[in-house]
């Protein structure tokens, strides 16, 4: 199998019944903690690389944001060629190594136990709920009523479908192994250093914008996975549809938009609204506005949808696999 873009049907079947078998092996099994206890996470020595590069380079005082920009379009240029580099060398170990590094670097089975962590401290008391949120959100958590938790939650597991699973499965479709890692390395980089404040604005301005580009086509076909996902749920496809193209474009992202405001619109509920990061508050507008308030109950239904998203991911790599070189799955 090509390290890169596929060369032939076989390949590119193969990649798709691997990541079949992958996001089968992610929800079957989720993330080994007893490993990580020992051996540290591939995205935790991303971190430390992002941190080595941002250390190094976005030094403020005596240089210019110019200056800064410049260097962090270097910095992620060289973390994301060391990203292909060992991705093209774990290559090598041929299709079980593939199953396994995408099996890990996928986050699906991860993302709905902190969704449902959640859901289950919500049941408890909002503290309980706010400390758990906090874990898997920026915003300021420690004044949110349950309403405002429960959209969080819900908009923070509609983006991470996309982030989590999708985009990383689809470059590793294009690009096999590398381009799994480059994407994972941007991503990372894009949640530590693409904020748009006095620090970061300018040295993370080139992880922002390539994570944006990478991002593009994932966060589209996540929103279309949760628009049909939303029937088996009592959910109706046409207004998710309509939901997800009239109200995507007013996200402040460029991509989040579209699975948050599928989820929106599959359950009828409305989403985004102000929030705060420390003393900031974000005015962002609602999606779905006359829809219903969110909930505990609506957490479990967004972790349902997500997870028939998943399984439809799922089957239609399997099936296109059969579809385009069933001999080379024998």
């Amino acid at each position: 199998m090509s390290a890169f873009i596929p060369q032939s049907a076989d390949d590119m079947a193969l990649r798709l019944a691997l990541l079949a078998g992958a996001l089968m092996l992610d929800w079957l099994f989720g993330e080994p903690d007893i490993l990580w206890r020992r051996v540290p996470h591939p995205v935790v020595l991303f971190g430390r690389a992002i941190n080595f590069a941002t250390k190094t380079g976005n030094r403020r005082k005596g240089t210019t944001g110019r200056q800064r920009r410049t260097r962090g379009i270097i910095a992620i240029g060289a973390l994301v060629a060391v990203a292909g580099g060992v991705g093209y060398l774990l290559s090598f170990g041929g299709g079980f190594a593939e199953l396994l590094v995408l099996a890990i670097m996928l986050a699906g089975k991860s993302l709905d136990e902190h969704i449902r962590d959640v859901a289950t401290a919500l049941s408890t008391g909002l503290t309980d709920a706010r400390r758990a949120l906090g874990m898997i959100v920026g915003r300021d958590t420690s004044s949110l009523g349950e309403d405002e938790i429960a959209r969080a939650a819900i908009e923070t597991g509609a983006e991470n479908l996309s982030d989590g699973v999708i985009a990383p499965a689809f470059w590793f479709l294009i690009l096999g192994l590398p381009g799994l890692l480059i994407y994972k390395m941007v991503n990372t980089a894009d949640s530590m250093i693409g904020y748009k404040n006095a620090r970061f604005l300018a040295f993370g301005w080139g992880a922002a914008k390539l994570d944006d580009i990478l991002n593009y086509l994932p966060a589209r076909i996540s929103g279309v996975l949760i628009c049909i996902a939303a029937m088996p749920v009592g959910g109706q496809i046409a207004r998710a549809f309509a939901v997800m193209r009239a109200d995507a474009g007013s996200h402040q992202s460029p991509n989040a938009g579209w699975p948050e405001a599928a989820m929106a619109g599959a359950m009828d509920i409305w989403l985004a609204g102000p929030r705060r990061y420390g003393n900031r508050i974000r005015d962002a507008a609602r999606m779905n506005v006359s829809g219903d308030i969110a909930d505990r109950n609506r957490i479990l239904t967004s972790l349902k949808i997500l997870a028939i998203a998943q399984i439809l991911f799922a089957l239609t790599a399997l099936l296109l696999a059969l579809m385009i070189a069933p001999d080379a799955l024998i």
